[in-house]
């Protein structure tokens, strides 16, 4: 478990995320809303050198940012959708593009279409300002990505 105490360090910790993303990598965030997911997004983004400003893609489903090398970052949020539909197929194309890393938001309507490695982050709020994220690695990308995180 890792514990951050602001906006500041949410972002630091995502941050440190992107660093290590190569392409290829999924990450799944669990949280309510206001858990602060998108602003985890916006520090993966900062460190895979995303010079865009990250918005939350809550009424456009996904937004696309080219990063450095070649790579780019999709950030999907599925919650208004309990079918996910055509955007299934796309975000299946995603997964499969090894220059591109993807973050999902509410997973549930896609769960068939994530890969079993996938990196989970769950994001519980015990204080106003407090986060507690516990990581979990289904396979040997995300458990890299465990393992250099903590």
């Amino acid at each position: 478990m890792i514990e951050v105490k602001s906006e500041e360090e949410m972002q630091r910790l995502g941050e440190r995320l992107g660093r290590l993303f190569r392409g290829g990598e999924v990450v799944e965030l669990i949280g309510d809303v206001g858990a602060g997911k998108t602003t985890f997004v916006r520090g993966v983004a900062r460190g895979m050198g995303v010079s865009e400003v990250v918005q939350s893609p809550s009424f456009t489903i996904n937004r696309v940012y080219d990063a450095d090398d070649d790579r780019r970052l999709v950030h999907y949020d599925f919650y208004r959708l309990q079918d996910a539909g055509i955007m299934a197929n796309e975000l299946a194309e995603a997964v499969d593009d090894d220059k591109t890393s993807v973050v999902v938001e509410w997973a549930d309507a896609v769960e068939r279409v994530l890969p079993v490695d996938r990196l989970s982050i769950s994001i519980t709020s015990p204080a106003e300002t407090v986060r507690q994220l516990i990581l979990r690695g289904g396979g040997e990308t995300s458990n890299r990505l465990v393992r250099e995180l903590q």
